[in-house]
């Protein structure tokens, strides 16, 4: 696997107070563990000048979804905001979603496409969620998908496995740890 940072974004989903924080709305046990990770990642793409990007999970309060789920990631809110050690800097992008794919709803196909971007590399949680759903929307529109299995986590180990074997099965999308990627950096 190789990775041209020209031509590929790093795209972190929902790393948000609500779903990190221990006194968030919907906590993901594993998040906490992901930040290292990711840190790195953000990193090795800065330092190659790679496109970042941040979907942010971003409710109204009477948004449909809190029929399923609790209130959650409130626009304006503490909980709807990206945990200050992923914190963006000059030159991120960050896309709001209402929606699980990053994709659904906003500009982010468009962002890519401007940028010459072709391929994605995909951190963050949920993995059964919103990681799987931005991940067979960017499949649909053509790009290479990589999903970091040590950045990414879901609410139980059978709901990650079989979301990352559903993104490499039915999504096309590789499969890589943290290590590989920042390896795979050219």
């Amino acid at each position: 696997m190789k990775i041209d940072p020209k031509k590929t974004s790093l795209i972190v989903v929902d790393m948000l107070n609500d779903f990190v924080r221990d006194d968030g709305a919907l906590v993901v046990p594993g998040a906490k563990a992901l930040v290292s990770n990711q840190k790195k990642l953000l990193e090795a793409a800065r330092d190659a000048e790679m496109m970042i990007v941040y979907l942010t999970d971003n409710h109204e309060p009477d948004d449909d979804e809190f029929e399923k789920w609790p209130p959650h990631a409130v626009v304006g809110t503490w909980g709807a905001k990206i945990i200050d050690e992923l914190e963006p800097r000059d030159g991120s992008h960050v896309v709001p979603k209402r929606r699980y794919s990053g994709f659904f709803g906003t500009d982010l196909d468009l962002r890519l496409r401007e940028a010459g971007v072709g391929s994605i590399v995909l951190v963050g949680v949920l993995t059964d969620i919103c990681v799987m759903y931005t991940s067979a929307d960017a499949s649909a529109r053509t790009y290479d998908v990589v999903v970091v299995t040590d950045a990414t986590d879901s609410t139980s180990r059978d709901a990650h496995e079989f979301a990352l074997g559903h993104m490499k099965e039915v999504h096309g999308s590789t499969l890589a740890t943290t290590k590989q990627v920042l390896d795979a950096i050219e």
